[in-house]
């Protein structure tokens, strides 16, 4: 390669060399400026002629400028760039922590769905260049308020819950340091929406009708073992056959597919049985598979169909009906406890399982009613003075 002709300027330390302008093909100079700084020799380019309208004059200024310090070196930029851009792959924003987040999780569920639009639509312009540290309950307080402007206070407690969780995920893997709990809290909306379904003994004859006349007998079964048993949806999605002892009847809930990801175990009463020995038990390893053999993603056509050809409501949740069925029934019956019930449904607290208290006091005052017929049994009792106790 030819070496380039330096043409010198009436300016000390500036000099040109002919190149060809990019767009134009004309000749076109290009400026360079040579000067010392910290005892080393440096040369520069300062500029096109046209691109960058250079000329020696300016090229001249520039020079004197960075002699005296005014204006960083070349190389002095482009440490300062690389050592910017370091610092930025170095800090763990928000946006960064919630992509780290959703490739941990791995597969993309339903709730993950829901959460990725949580974040793209309420949280990411707002906070994804935000690191953890910088967040504020005032910033906190603000989104709420925003957010309960526009929506329902459970949805306003999802992105709230998400934020929340993104931050602990940080601490949790050691990416940031826990905040201060005196600079972050986050005060949730307060809910009052518990939804307690139930099917009276007519609707649950009209539903178990309909199951029978289901063409897909299969996922006809699962939403009977749902009603049987109370399984989350999860759970009978991920139930595999090697999960089902039908020697010591037990059913094993996969703690991958367990909100509270612990693996349990739940008894398998003969209702459940007779409903998983009727199971066609094919090649799959899921005891009620998708189409294609694998897990099962979907299931909501055939209870929507199901569903209404029984007369139900058209509120009545596919999976949570039945659930809150199952543990109704169990608690209206006073042989079933608070507790005992509790474990059936896997909840991580007693709390959960609260909203059937008032139906476990009603069975427990019917009861006790049995005290009049075994006690009173219309006959008056004596008059016992209070100086006779």
């Amino acid at each position: 390669m030819a070496k380039e002709t330096r043409h010198k300027t009436k300016y000390p330390g500036v000099f040109y060399v002919e190149k060809t302008h990019e767009l134009t093909g004309k000749p076109e100079k290009v400026y360079f400026i040579r000067y010392r700084k910290h005892g080393k020799q440096i040369e520069e380019k300062a500029g096109r002629q046209h691109r960058d309208d250079m000329t020696p004059a300016k090229a001249s200024k520039l020079r004197a400028m960075k002699i005296d310090g005014d204006l960083p070196t070349n190389d002095e930029v482009r440490i300062a760039i690389r050592a910017e851009k370091e610092a930025e792959n170095a800090r763990w924003t928000i946006d960064k922590l919630w992509n780290e987040y959703v490739r941990q999780r791995g597969e993309v569920t339903k709730s993950l769905k829901s959460d990725i639009n949580r974040y793209n639509r309420y949280l990411k312009d707002g906070f994804g260049n935000m690191e953890t540290a910088e967040l504020r309950t005032i910033e906190i307080d603000r989104l709420r308020s925003d957010l309960l402007k526009k929506l329902s206070p459970q949805t306003t407690k999802h992105v709230l819950a998400l934020l929340k969780r993104i931050v602990n995920f940080s601490i949790k893997k050691g990416l940031c340091a826990a905040p201060d709990p005196r600079l972050l809290h986050f005060e949730m909306p307060k809910i009052d929406n518990v939804k307690t379904e139930s099917m009276t003994s007519k609707q649950l004859k009209a539903f178990w009708q309909a199951l029978d006349e289901e063409e897909d007998q299969n996922a006809a079964s699962l939403i009977r073992l749902a009603l049987a048993t109370g399984m989350r949806r999860g759970a009978l999605f991920a139930l595999k056959w090697e999960d089902v002892d039908f020697e010591e009847r037990f059913i094993t809930l996969r703690g991958e597919a367990a909100k509270k990801g612990k693996t349990e175990k739940i008894p398998m009463a003969q209702l459940a049985y007779d409903i998983l020995k009727q199971v066609d038990q094919g090649e799959s390893e899921y005891v009620f598979p998708g189409h294609d053999g694998g897990k099962r993603k979907e299931f909501v056509r055939i209870a929507r169909r199901v569903r209404d050809k029984a007369g139900l409501p058209k509120d009545f949740r596919p999976l949570h009906g039945l659930r809150h069925t199952f543990a109704s029934l169990l608690a209206s019956s006073g042989k079933v406890d608070l507790y005992t019930l509790q474990k059936l449904l896997s909840h991580g607290s007693p709390q959960m399982t609260q909203r059937y208290a008032h139906l476990a006091d009603e069975a427990l005052r019917r009861a006790a009613s049995v005290a009049d017929d075994v006690l009173g049994g219309g006959v008056a009792l004596p008059y016992i003075s209070p100086s006779a106790k």
